[in-house]
């Protein structure tokens, strides 16, 4: 999501390796490479690289360059086996910076938007869409801000797309986008699992979808259809949604949390739900957040970086795999532009360039060629150089975006 306070990092490149105990790169700088890059898991043709097959370092999404992306979110879960086997969600919606929206990936229910049900292996433009601000990406839908009104697509089983319907024909999607029902003036969105977030200009968070585990904010765990306020919450200026929980930055530094909370991903010291927002603790001067699928991340004004939530693979990288129920030190990364993750792995562009990542590496979503070794502190998908400043990871899959 885009951040409305921002920081000036000054650590030098120098600085960044050493924070990461001077790895040796072997790979050559991507500068050169124009394309927005992907790798992982491919099961729902995510990767946008014309087939299905894993990923373990960097490819190229066909046909979109960085520099013409403002903004590019990733939904989505991957393919499992076993019994029942699941069928891959996973999906991404690029916004280009002319305000048009293209799209690829799983399109099991629609979240595609191109008024099909049919896979999609390479970017393709969502129909009618143009003049959009901002995209997101959940489970199995997607949102768009146009000229501040918030449109829908994708999976309705809970009232996620905020029309009115809670299910639309037939099973429950919608293949082509539809307006959220009154809300303007929306300046920043969030999609988690089966719930929407929005943030207006006057400071105030909306949220509609499954209300379980409190995640809409209202003070109850009913689903809803339409946007509802979050409860005893202003002057927000910026939002991060995970798959069950949302944060949200306010004008004077701090952070506020709600939702599900089982692996300590609100941050308040408990693994209580929370239907209503509480104060993440030991947190100050926070410029950037972001909430992965169970966990959460700040970057401060001084460019450090705090973890805490789910850290069963090491995805918050302090080197253990302890769940952490406040904010620690993530020591071993400096430098941070942009921050994302998924279920149990986290990736981080940094300001010489470089994109690094840690965690779980089962669907070779570290980007580091490693095949499935995971690793609790950073490596290298790609080196200082690589002219990279955002990235993105999906809701709950094994795969990361950089561009």
């Amino acid at each position: 999501m885009p951040l409305a306070r921002t920081t000036t990092v000054t650590l030098t490149t120098a600085l960044a390796l050493t924070a990461l105990g001077a790895p040796t790169f072997t790979a050559r700088a991507d500068s050169s490479n124009p394309w927005v890059r992907s790798w992982g898991n491919n099961s729902g043709a995510q990767l946008g690289n014309g087939n299905t097959q894993q990923q373990l370092t960097p490819t190229n999404v066909l046909g979109i360059a960085r520099q013409d992306v403002q903004e590019l979110a990733a939904g989505g879960t991957d393919a499992t086996t076993g019994t029942p086997a699941t069928a891959a969600t996973a999906f991404a919606v690029a916004l280009l910076k002319d305000g048009t929206v293209m799209s690829w990936g799983a399109n099991t229910s629609g979240q595609v938007g191109n008024g099909t049900l049919t896979i999609q292996y390479a970017p393709a433009a969502v129909a009618g869409l143009s003049g959009v601000s901002h995209v997101a990406a959940g489970l199995n839908h997607a949102l768009a801000v146009q000229n501040g009104r918030v449109l829908s697509w994708g999976g309705n089983a809970s009232g996620q797309l905020g029309n009115g319907v809670t299910a639309a024909d037939p099973g429950g999607v919608q293949k082509t986008p539809v307006r959220v029902q009154s809300l303007d003036r929306v300046v920043d969105i969030g999609a988690g699992c089966d719930f929407s977030v929005a943030l207006r200009d006057n400071g105030t968070v909306w949220a509609w979808g499954s209300g379980s585990d409190g995640r809409l904010g209202t003070g109850a765990e009913a689903n809803s259809n339409t946007p509802k306020q979050v409860k005893d919450l202003a002057d927000v200026v910026a939002i991060s949604v995970g798959c069950n929980h949302v944060l949200a930055l306010a004008a004077d530094g701090t952070v506020k949390s709600w939702g599900r909370n089982t692996d300590g991903q609100l941050g308040n010291d408990s693994t209580t739900k929370s239907a209503v927002p509480v104060t993440v603790q030991y947190l100050d001067s926070v410029a950037r957040v972001s909430a992965t699928t169970n966990g959460s991340f700040a970057v401060l004004d001084d460019g450090s970086v705090r973890g805490w939530g789910d850290n069963n693979s090491g995805q918050l990288g302090d080197g253990s795999t302890d769940d952490r129920t406040t904010a620690v030190p993530i020591d071993s990364v400096r430098g941070v532009k942009e921050i994302a993750g998924g279920p149990d792995h986290t990736i981080a562009a940094l300001d010489n360039g470089s994109v690094i990542a840690w965690g779980s590496n089962a669907g070779g979503q570290l980007g580091n060629g490693s095949g499935s070794t995971a690793s609790t502190s950073p490596v290298v998908a790609l080196p200082p150089g690589s002219d990279i400043s955002h990235v993105a990871a999906p809701t709950n899959g094994k795969s990361g975006y950089a561009y």
